[in-house]
């Protein structure tokens, strides 16, 4: 089989650099990329670097080749065209249709998906004119990541920095791998919750469980790579930011209650993949629990946490909301998912046996999707990324138009 043929756009800003890493992730995992910087770029990453990493030549003109008729062939023969980074300049361009150069030529004559990773400072991203071109760009098809927050340029911090490579190549492989579906998410806000919450009992124990959050980092990237607006409630995960989603560090089950329903106000859909403790220690011990000779310790009472699942189910945000939940058996998987879904009171239901060898931690997955209407989707097992994708097909099929979505 052909090679999937990736245009690698990269403009000018300080985080080019990071683009080379981009570039070799495309490249081992079989694609074929073609870089095309802009002139400011070069002057971050030389032109001979992307010509020896990717294996083509890299030109910012149009008059180069001619004969080849670059400016159009490029775009044409495309199967993705990722830009990383993208600056306010690039995405302003974009937005308004100027062909200056071989990039912004490259983008009107494209036809397939077209991915932006911007970067810049946080005043910049913030302006109103980029903030209406990102809009332009995502109404017209087009997935533009949400910059991840951290160090910029000297001594500034604050939402603008480029993403890490690792989690853009995760988002192009998913667009890629939808090819010229369109993003069904686009304009929608999706608030998911991932990884295994902790509930302490003095300061150096906690009670817990064995979820990675890996189900729910999937979720978030599938959902990114349909257009979403995505914020992740992250629960004691160990794994990198997914690309273009906001994320909130939690702890405890009250503070992951808290979160979700402050980011829930205004999504279109809540996903609660998180594993959230049934239970908390009543008394939280200041010091630590100290083992003494000859007594055994004494009883841990506990008390029940909210079911933040139910709460959200039963008292929406917004009426046409969609509510999924996950259910997480050890036996009798499908009797007691289909008890829990009428308990809970959601839309749907995501039903998987686990166990210490199964699922948590895993990069693989398999499922059965219940839905409150009676319907039952099998998913096999495999990648946790298909199964998220599967779980946002069911979620797009039962989203109520923006038009229709009023408070509750």
């Amino acid at each position: 089989m052909d090679k999937p043929k990736v245009v690698l756009g990269v403009s000018g800003g300080i985080a080019a650099y990071k683009a080379c890493e981009l570039l070799r992730r495309l490249t081992e995992s079989g694609h074929e990329v073609r870089v095309v910087p802009t002139a400011s770029a070069l002057n971050f990453v030389g032109e001979a670097t992307w010509a020896a990493l990717s294996g083509n030549p890299a030109s910012t003109e149009v008059w180069e080749s001619v004969d080849e008729v670059p400016h159009v062939r490029i775009g044409q023969s495309a199967d993705l065209v990722v830009v990383a980074p993208a600056t306010a300049d690039m995405l302003a361009k974009a937005a308004h249709g100027l062909a200056d150069d071989l990039l912004t030529n490259t983008l009107l004559t494209a036809r397939c998906p077209v991915v932006f990773a911007p970067a810049m400072h946080t005043e910049m991203w913030e302006h109103p004119a980029t903030q209406e071109n990102v809009a332009t760009l995502r109404r017209r098809g087009a997935v533009v990541i949400e910059p991840a927050v951290g160090r910029l340029t000297g001594k500034d911090t604050g939402k603008g920095r480029l993403p890490d490579p690792e989690e853009i190549f995760e988002v192009c492989r998913a667009v890629l791998a939808r090819g010229a579906a369109a993003p069904d998410l686009a304009g929608r806000h999706v608030v998911i919750s991932a990884g295994g919450t902790r509930e302490p009992l003095d300061p150096v124990r906690f009670l817990g469980n064995r979820s990675s959050g890996k189900q729910g980092y999937a979720l978030a990237r599938t959902a990114v790579a349909r257009g979403a607006r995505v914020t992740l409630v992250a629960a004691n995960t160990a794994l990198a930011d997914p690309a273009g989603a906001d994320v909130v560090r939690v702890g405890t089950a009250l503070q992951l209650r808290d979160a979700v329903l402050k980011a829930a106000a205004d999504a279109d859909a809540v996903v609660m993949a998180a594993a959230v403790a049934d239970f908390r220690p009543a008394v939280y011990a200041d010091g630590k629990i100290k083992k003494q000779e000859g007594r055994e310790p004494d009883p841990v009472a506990l008390v029940r946490n909210p079911d933040v699942l139910a709460e959200i189910s039963a008292e929406r945000a917004l009426k046409g909301q969609v509510v999924v939940g996950f259910a997480a058996e050890t036996d009798d998987v499908l009797d007691n998912g289909r008890a829990k879904l009428r308990r809970k009171g959601c839309d749907l239901l995501v039903v998987n046996e686990v166990g210490e060898s199964k699922t948590f931690g895993s990069e693989e997955n398999e499922a059965v999707i219940l839905a409150s209407d009676g319907g039952e989707v099998q998913v096999p097992y495999g990648p946790k990324e298909v199964l998220a994708d599967v779980i946002w097909d069911q979620v797009a099929s039962r989203l109520a138009p923006p038009s229709e979505l009023r408070r509750a």
